[in-house]
């Protein structure tokens, strides 16, 4: 018996000691200051605004629907500028084989039948101009003006068209 007392008074002594350890190194909590608790409290309400405003941009669907909208708008100018720019390019390319590659004689013929389509264009032009209402007269001047810069794939889509009659013409003449 006597050797069961001396260990409850080492348990005993260990806890009180723990006890005593324990309240030595806990601080009493300070009150913070009434500046620490504004500056805490606006911290909070900036947070809370930040977060609200996230959440209206989120919910904003018009305005994200208008960036969506815009985007593809952007994309669709990119790709028309460059399937234009590779279009012209492609009838440059396909003028200079004609020219290239089509004899003398034909390319002859070829410029004097755009010579007379030149000339007939341009009678039927003014008698369009005498007879058209102001209307017509702007539209037909916006074709032109469209006509005029992309004079090149024009030309050449024109000497395609000229050269292959021609070349069927011979072809059927040839039979």
């Amino acid at each position: 018996m006597t050797k069961s007392k001396p260990q409850t008074n080492e348990s005993s002594s260990t806890t009180e000691s723990t006890k005593s350890t324990s309240e030595s190194t806990a601080e009493p909590t300070a009150k913070p200051t009434t500046k620490e608790l504004r500056a805490k409290a606006e911290e909070t309400r900036q947070e809370l605004g930040e977060t609200v405003q996230s959440l209206a941009e989120k919910a904003d669907v018009k305005a994200r629907a208008q960036e969506k909208a815009m985007a593809a708008r952007q994309q669709l100018d990119e790709k028309t500028a460059q399937a234009r720019t590779q279009l012209q390019d492609k009838a440059t390319h396909a003028a200079h084989l004609v020219r290239e590659k089509t004899p003398e004689p034909v390319r002859a013929k070829a410029v004097a039948a755009s010579e007379q389509i030149r000339d007939k264009a341009t009678q039927v032009g003014q008698l369009a101009r005498d007879k058209a209402p102001e209307p017509v007269l702007e539209k037909a001047s916006q074709g032109v003006n469209l006509a005029r810069a992309n004079r090149t794939p024009l030309f050449a889509v024109t000497g395609v068209l000229v050269v292959t009659l021609l070349v069927a013409r011979r072809v059927r003449r040839s039979r």
